[in-house]
Protein backbone atom coordinates (compact mmCIF):
# COMPACT_ATOMS: atom_id res chain seq x y z
CA UNK A 1 0.00 0.00 0.00
CA UNK A 2 0.98 3.66 -0.34
CA UNK A 3 3.66 4.94 2.03
CA UNK A 4 2.16 8.25 3.07
CA UNK A 5 5.21 9.15 5.20
CA UNK A 6 7.57 9.43 2.22
CA UNK A 7 8.16 12.74 0.47
CA UNK A 8 7.98 11.03 -2.87
CA UNK A 9 4.90 10.95 -5.04
CA UNK A 10 4.09 7.76 -6.94
CA UNK A 11 2.68 9.18 -10.15
CA UNK A 12 1.21 7.14 -13.03
CA UNK A 13 1.33 8.28 -16.64
CA UNK A 14 -0.99 6.48 -19.09
CA UNK A 15 0.92 4.22 -21.46
CA UNK A 16 -0.41 4.02 -25.00
CA UNK A 17 -2.31 6.55 -27.08
CA UNK A 18 -2.42 9.16 -24.29
CA UNK A 19 1.25 8.78 -23.41
CA UNK A 20 2.68 11.33 -25.85
CA UNK A 21 0.08 14.07 -25.23
CA UNK A 22 0.38 13.56 -21.45
CA UNK A 23 4.17 13.82 -21.44
CA UNK A 24 3.90 16.94 -23.61
CA UNK A 25 1.40 18.49 -21.20
CA UNK A 26 3.60 17.67 -18.21
CA UNK A 27 6.53 19.36 -19.97
CA UNK A 28 4.44 22.49 -20.50
CA UNK A 29 3.60 22.39 -16.81
CA UNK A 30 7.31 22.24 -15.98
CA UNK A 31 7.79 18.51 -15.44
CA UNK A 32 10.12 17.00 -18.03
CA UNK A 33 9.69 13.23 -18.38
CA UNK A 34 12.57 11.13 -19.68
CA UNK A 35 11.41 7.82 -21.10
CA UNK A 36 12.56 5.25 -23.62
CA UNK A 37 10.47 3.15 -25.97
CA UNK A 38 10.78 0.14 -23.64
CA UNK A 39 11.10 1.73 -20.20
CA UNK A 40 8.16 1.63 -17.79
CA UNK A 41 9.83 3.68 -15.04
CA UNK A 42 10.70 7.02 -16.64
CA UNK A 43 12.73 9.69 -14.92
CA UNK A 44 11.95 13.37 -14.57
CA UNK A 45 13.47 16.70 -13.64
CA UNK A 46 11.58 16.55 -10.31
CA UNK A 47 13.28 14.16 -7.85
CA UNK A 48 10.12 14.08 -5.74
CA UNK A 49 8.22 12.22 -8.49
CA UNK A 50 8.43 8.44 -8.78
CA UNK A 51 6.94 7.86 -12.23
CA UNK A 52 5.25 4.76 -13.65
CA UNK A 53 4.06 4.12 -17.21
CA UNK A 54 0.90 2.04 -16.86
CA UNK A 55 -2.00 1.30 -19.18
CA UNK A 56 -4.78 3.82 -18.64
CA UNK A 57 -7.23 0.97 -18.03
CA UNK A 58 -5.25 -0.13 -14.96
CA UNK A 59 -4.36 3.17 -13.31
CA UNK A 60 -7.67 3.59 -11.47
CA UNK A 61 -7.41 0.11 -9.97
CA UNK A 62 -3.84 0.63 -8.76
CA UNK A 63 -4.80 4.00 -7.30
CA UNK A 64 -7.75 2.45 -5.51
CA UNK A 65 -5.54 -0.30 -4.09
CA UNK A 66 -3.03 2.23 -2.77
CA UNK A 67 -0.08 1.14 -4.90
CA UNK A 68 -0.01 4.59 -6.51
CA UNK A 69 -0.52 8.03 -5.00
CA UNK A 70 -1.85 9.81 -8.08
CA UNK A 71 -2.07 9.52 -11.82
CA UNK A 72 -3.61 10.71 -15.04
CA UNK A 73 -6.20 8.50 -16.67
CA UNK A 74 -9.47 8.88 -18.49
CA UNK A 75 -12.66 9.51 -16.58
CA UNK A 76 -14.01 6.50 -18.47
CA UNK A 77 -11.43 4.11 -17.01
CA UNK A 78 -11.87 5.48 -13.50
CA UNK A 79 -15.61 4.97 -13.92
CA UNK A 80 -15.00 1.47 -15.27
CA UNK A 81 -12.86 0.51 -12.27
CA UNK A 82 -15.54 1.65 -9.82
CA UNK A 83 -13.03 2.77 -7.17
CA UNK A 84 -13.21 5.76 -4.83
CA UNK A 85 -10.71 8.39 -6.00
CA UNK A 86 -10.08 12.09 -5.38
CA UNK A 87 -10.64 14.01 -8.61
CA UNK A 88 -8.06 16.80 -8.64
CA UNK A 89 -8.59 18.17 -12.16
CA UNK A 90 -10.31 17.50 -15.46
CA UNK A 91 -7.70 17.88 -18.21
CA UNK A 92 -9.33 18.69 -21.53
CA UNK A 93 -7.04 17.02 -24.02
CA UNK A 94 -7.14 13.68 -25.82
CA UNK A 95 -5.02 11.37 -27.94
CA UNK A 96 -5.64 12.98 -31.33
CA UNK A 97 -7.78 16.10 -30.92
CA UNK A 98 -9.11 18.44 -28.25
CA UNK A 99 -12.43 16.58 -28.31
CA UNK A 100 -13.48 14.22 -25.53
CA UNK A 101 -13.41 10.48 -25.99
CA UNK A 102 -16.89 9.07 -26.52
CA UNK A 103 -18.08 5.56 -25.68
CA UNK A 104 -20.73 4.82 -28.26
CA UNK A 105 -23.19 2.04 -28.95
CA UNK A 106 -22.57 0.93 -32.54
CA UNK A 107 -24.37 -1.39 -34.95
CA UNK A 108 -24.02 -2.13 -38.68
CA UNK A 109 -25.61 0.44 -40.97
CA UNK A 110 -28.38 -1.99 -41.96
CA UNK A 111 -29.05 -3.32 -38.47
CA UNK A 112 -32.70 -3.36 -37.28
CA UNK A 113 -31.48 -1.97 -33.92
CA UNK A 114 -32.55 1.68 -33.87
CA UNK A 115 -32.64 2.45 -30.14
CA UNK A 116 -31.24 1.05 -26.91
CA UNK A 117 -34.47 -0.81 -26.12
CA UNK A 118 -33.87 -2.95 -29.20
CA UNK A 119 -30.86 -4.48 -27.41
CA UNK A 120 -33.09 -6.57 -25.13
CA UNK A 121 -31.75 -10.13 -25.22
CA UNK A 122 -28.95 -9.23 -27.63
CA UNK A 123 -25.15 -9.70 -27.39
CA UNK A 124 -22.70 -6.78 -27.08
CA UNK A 125 -18.91 -6.82 -27.27
CA UNK A 126 -16.80 -4.11 -25.61
CA UNK A 127 -13.64 -3.40 -23.68
CA UNK A 128 -15.70 -1.26 -21.29
CA UNK A 129 -17.79 -4.03 -19.73
CA UNK A 130 -18.55 -2.09 -16.55
CA UNK A 131 -19.49 1.06 -18.45
CA UNK A 132 -21.85 -0.91 -20.69
CA UNK A 133 -23.44 -2.95 -17.90
CA UNK A 134 -24.21 0.17 -15.87
CA UNK A 135 -25.66 1.89 -18.91
CA UNK A 136 -27.98 -1.06 -19.62
CA UNK A 137 -28.98 -1.47 -15.97
CA UNK A 138 -29.97 2.21 -15.71
CA UNK A 139 -32.32 1.66 -18.65
CA UNK A 140 -33.70 -1.70 -17.55
CA UNK A 141 -32.24 -3.54 -20.53
CA UNK A 142 -31.07 -7.13 -20.18
CA UNK A 143 -28.39 -8.06 -22.69
CA UNK A 144 -25.26 -10.20 -22.70
CA UNK A 145 -22.08 -8.13 -22.47
CA UNK A 146 -18.77 -9.80 -23.33
CA UNK A 147 -15.25 -8.45 -23.03
CA UNK A 148 -13.45 -7.67 -26.29
CA UNK A 149 -9.67 -7.56 -26.53
CA UNK A 150 -9.74 -5.22 -29.52
CA UNK A 151 -10.66 -5.06 -33.21
CA UNK A 152 -14.20 -4.79 -31.91
CA UNK A 153 -15.59 -3.38 -35.16
CA UNK A 154 -15.11 -6.67 -37.03
CA UNK A 155 -17.34 -8.59 -34.61
CA UNK A 156 -20.62 -7.17 -35.86
CA UNK A 157 -22.87 -8.57 -37.17
CA UNK A 158 -21.44 -12.11 -37.36
CA UNK A 159 -20.33 -12.57 -33.74
CA UNK A 160 -22.38 -10.03 -31.79
CA UNK A 161 -25.38 -7.82 -32.40
CA UNK A 162 -23.73 -4.56 -31.30
CA UNK A 163 -20.52 -3.16 -29.90
CA UNK A 164 -19.64 -0.39 -27.48
CA UNK A 165 -16.45 1.29 -28.63
CA UNK A 166 -14.37 4.43 -28.16
CA UNK A 167 -14.24 7.23 -30.71
CA UNK A 168 -13.14 10.85 -30.93
CA UNK A 169 -14.16 11.81 -34.46
CA UNK A 170 -16.37 8.90 -35.56
CA UNK A 171 -14.29 8.51 -38.74
CA UNK A 172 -13.34 4.88 -38.09
CA UNK A 173 -16.96 3.96 -37.38
CA UNK A 174 -18.15 5.48 -40.63
CA UNK A 175 -15.28 3.85 -42.55
CA UNK A 176 -16.38 0.44 -41.29
CA UNK A 177 -19.99 1.09 -42.39
CA UNK A 178 -21.26 1.20 -38.84
CA UNK A 179 -23.86 3.44 -37.22
CA UNK A 180 -23.93 5.09 -33.78
CA UNK A 181 -27.14 4.40 -31.85
CA UNK A 182 -26.30 6.25 -28.63
CA UNK A 183 -23.47 7.76 -26.59
CA UNK A 184 -22.96 6.08 -23.23
CA UNK A 185 -20.30 8.34 -21.78
CA UNK A 186 -17.93 11.17 -22.69
CA UNK A 187 -14.49 11.35 -21.17
CA UNK A 188 -11.42 13.54 -20.84
CA UNK A 189 -8.35 12.58 -18.85
CA UNK A 190 -8.45 13.50 -15.16
CA UNK A 191 -5.74 13.88 -12.55
CA UNK A 192 -6.77 11.51 -9.74
CA UNK A 193 -5.40 10.83 -6.26
CA UNK A 194 -5.57 7.90 -3.91
CA UNK A 195 -7.65 9.10 -0.90
CA UNK A 196 -5.11 7.98 1.72
CA UNK A 197 -2.25 9.72 -0.10
CA UNK A 198 -4.40 12.85 -0.46
CA UNK A 199 -4.90 12.86 3.30
CA UNK A 200 -1.13 13.26 3.81
CA UNK A 201 -0.37 17.03 4.01
CA UNK A 202 2.88 16.92 2.02
CA UNK A 203 1.45 14.75 -0.76
CA UNK A 204 -1.76 16.75 -0.91
CA UNK A 205 0.16 20.00 -1.31
CA UNK A 206 2.40 18.45 -3.97
CA UNK A 207 -0.55 17.09 -5.94
CA UNK A 208 -2.47 20.38 -5.74
CA UNK A 209 0.58 22.21 -7.06
CA UNK A 210 0.83 19.80 -9.98
CA UNK A 211 -2.91 20.16 -10.70
CA UNK A 212 -2.59 23.95 -10.74
CA UNK A 213 0.29 23.83 -13.22
CA UNK A 214 -1.45 21.27 -15.44
CA UNK A 215 -4.53 23.49 -15.64
CA UNK A 216 -2.29 26.46 -16.40
CA UNK A 217 -0.61 24.56 -19.23
CA UNK A 218 -3.99 23.72 -20.74
CA UNK A 219 -5.18 27.32 -20.40
CA UNK A 220 -2.21 28.40 -22.52
CA UNK A 221 -3.02 25.96 -25.32
CA UNK A 222 -3.71 27.77 -28.59
CA UNK A 223 -2.77 31.18 -27.14
CA UNK A 224 0.26 33.41 -27.57
CA UNK A 225 1.60 36.56 -25.99
CA UNK A 226 1.72 39.68 -28.12
CA UNK A 227 3.52 42.91 -27.32
CA UNK A 228 4.31 46.05 -29.27
CA UNK A 229 5.07 49.74 -29.07
CA UNK A 230 2.24 52.00 -30.22
CA UNK A 231 1.65 55.74 -30.58
CA UNK A 232 -0.37 56.65 -27.49
CA UNK A 233 -2.97 58.51 -29.56
CA UNK A 234 -3.78 55.20 -31.31
CA UNK A 235 -4.44 53.20 -28.14
CA UNK A 236 -8.20 53.79 -27.97
CA UNK A 237 -8.51 52.94 -31.68
CA UNK A 238 -6.58 49.73 -31.11
CA UNK A 239 -8.86 48.61 -28.30
CA UNK A 240 -11.98 49.62 -30.27
CA UNK A 241 -10.98 47.83 -33.46
CA UNK A 242 -9.52 44.77 -31.77
CA UNK A 243 -11.86 43.90 -28.87
CA UNK A 244 -9.90 40.70 -28.28
CA UNK A 245 -7.28 42.97 -26.73
CA UNK A 246 -9.53 43.90 -23.82
CA UNK A 247 -7.62 44.77 -20.68
CA UNK A 248 -4.15 44.76 -22.20
CA UNK A 249 -1.19 45.79 -20.08
CA UNK A 250 -0.23 49.35 -21.08
CA UNK A 251 3.01 51.02 -20.00
CA UNK A 252 4.21 54.51 -20.91
CA UNK A 253 7.61 54.61 -22.57
CA UNK A 254 10.41 57.08 -21.92
CA UNK A 255 9.81 58.48 -25.39
CA UNK A 256 6.87 60.82 -25.11
CA UNK A 257 3.80 59.91 -27.13
CA UNK A 258 4.42 56.15 -27.10
CA UNK A 259 3.09 53.26 -25.04
CA UNK A 260 4.03 49.59 -24.73
CA UNK A 261 1.07 47.21 -25.07
CA UNK A 262 1.10 43.56 -24.05
CA UNK A 263 -1.69 40.99 -24.12
CA UNK A 264 -2.60 37.33 -24.55
CA UNK A 265 -4.58 36.33 -27.60
CA UNK A 266 -5.71 33.29 -29.61
CA UNK A 267 -2.87 32.23 -31.89
CA UNK A 268 -5.18 31.57 -34.83
CA UNK A 269 -6.09 35.26 -35.26
CA UNK A 270 -2.60 36.74 -34.90
CA UNK A 271 -1.89 36.34 -38.62
CA UNK A 272 -4.79 38.70 -39.42
CA UNK A 273 -4.04 41.04 -36.55
CA UNK A 274 -0.40 41.93 -37.18
CA UNK A 275 -1.01 43.77 -40.50
CA UNK A 276 -3.77 45.78 -38.76
CA UNK A 277 -1.37 46.65 -35.95
CA UNK A 278 1.18 47.90 -38.45
CA UNK A 279 -1.44 50.12 -40.10
CA UNK A 280 -2.08 51.68 -36.70
CA UNK A 281 1.59 52.54 -36.44
CA UNK A 282 2.69 49.76 -34.09
CA UNK A 283 6.40 48.98 -33.97
CA UNK A 284 8.53 46.22 -32.47
CA UNK A 285 5.69 43.69 -32.60
CA UNK A 286 6.68 40.48 -30.84
CA UNK A 287 4.68 37.24 -30.76
CA UNK A 288 5.83 34.67 -28.19
CA UNK A 289 4.67 31.24 -27.08
CA UNK A 290 3.17 30.53 -23.68
CA UNK A 291 3.58 27.50 -21.44
CA UNK A 292 1.09 28.35 -18.71
CA UNK A 293 -1.72 30.78 -17.99
CA UNK A 294 -2.76 30.72 -14.34
CA UNK A 295 -5.80 32.91 -13.60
Amino acid sequence: MSDVSSNTLRFAIPKGSLEGPTIELLAKAGYEVYSSSRGLRPGSNDPELDLYLIRAQEIGRYLGQGFLDCGITGYDWAYESGVDLVDLAELKYSRATTRPTRWVLVVPENSPIQKVEDLQGKRIATEGVGITQRYLKERGIEAEVEFSWGATEVKVPDLVDAIVDVTETGASIAANRLRIVDTLLTSFPHFYANPSAFADPWKRDKMERIALLLRGALNARGKVGLKMNLPSNKLSELIEKLPSLRRPTVSYLSEEGWVAVETVIDEIIVRDMIPDLKRLGAEGIIEYSLNKIVP
